[in-house]
């Protein structure tokens, strides 16, 4: 069991597989010609593996897979196929534009939730948004998932002046479709000009959608970061990961491991512990597992709280969105 010294026990890893992305998204890449990551310097699938293992004997109980976008990794599909083989939930997160590519890959590993990260549903934003021309494929895909029986989360970064109109646009899709809509607020990293005016916070989120609809809560599951919501007559349902402004760190259970091989303790943790050396140097890696989690702090890596909206930028520390990996 991995705990912290605040009680939580972590059994919740998340595996960043490359810093690569074949999107462009700004409030995730500092700019548009990036230098990635190096293959040498990456996980490889016998290491990713060996972490893994090591992790779930530990207590780990789920692993969701990250990027930048997972499935550009060539080597994606051995990955897929070496951790669908642990006793372990085995969950991804996605852009969504190599889905049905690797789609056999994914049933075979018995992957049945998928995270799609989309932020408006409108094609000429999408090219605004994420510089590539691809909204359509994504929507066709989050189709062939529907069609195949996988569940379907969309992760919507919800931010002023550029999204914020398309909220009841989200929620329509849940009326026919057993898909969930996360409505995200928008958070702070290295390289992506957060400002706190640019953040759509959870009372706003709720009072636009309270235009239209009568949204009912639903009982939260253990370790949720999302308040969860269903409106009477959609099959599917919507949530909102509130981590600006109603944090929810008290029943926190995730362990980050970027793709370098460096476990977060937190997403906004200033510390990294380098597994990956430790793992080629021969060491052992299991007491630099719990030296980490043992010096997580309280919330927010500790480096904010209170209103967010006197965060100071210039001040944090942490890497970019797309070298942690969500």
């Amino acid at each position: 069991m991995i705990q912290d010294t605040f009680g939580r026990v972590h059994d919740y890893l998340r595996i960043s597989l490359t810093d690569n992305c074949n999107l462009r998204c700004f409030y995730c890449m500092p700019e548009e010609k990036y230098a990635f990551a190096p293959a040498a310097k990456l996980m490889q699938v016998h290491e990713i593996e060996t972490l893994a293992k090591l992790f779930v004997a530990q207590g780990v109980k789920k692993i969701r897979l990250t990027g930048g976008e997972p499935l550009v990794r060539k080597d994606a599909p051995k990955i897929i196929e070496a951790l669908g083989k642990l006793d372990v939930e085995l969950a991804i997160t996605t852009n969504g534009i190599r889905l049905n590519e690797m789609l056999p890959e994914l049933l075979a590993a018995n992957i049945r939730a998928i995270n799609i990260s989309l932020d408006t549903l409108q094609p000429d934003k999408f090219l605004k948004i994420t510089r590539r021309d691809l909204y359509h494929r994504v929507r066709s895909n989050i189709e062939l998932l529907l069609h195949h029986g996988i569940r379907v989360k969309i992760n919507v970064v919800v931010m002023k002046d550029l999204n914020d109109n398309e909220i009841l646009d989200f929620i329509a899709l849940t009326k026919h479709n057993n898909i969930e809509i996360r409505f995200i607020e928008f958070m702070p990293f290295a390289g992506n000009k957060w400002s706190s005016n640019q953040v759509f916070t959870l009372h706003e989120i709720l009072s636009e959608i309270a235009t239209k609809y009568d949204a009912l809560p639903i009982t939260p599951e253990a370790n949720d970061t999302s308040k969860r919501y269903m409106i009477p007559g959609h099959v599917g349902s919507f949530a909102v990961i509130s981590t600006m402004s109603a944090p929810f760190c008290d029943s926190c259970n995730r362990m980050r491991l970027t793709a370098d091989g460096k476990l977060k303790n937190c997403l906004f943790s200033k510390s990294e512990t380098d597994l990956l050396s430790a793992l080629r140097n021969g060491e052992d890696v299991l007491p630099l597992i719990h030296e980490s989690i043992q010096s997580k702090a309280k919330a927010l890596g500790g480096q904010f709280s209170g209103v967010f909206k006197n965060i100071d930028t210039s001040t944090l520390e942490n890497r970019s969105m797309i070298t942690i990996g969500g």
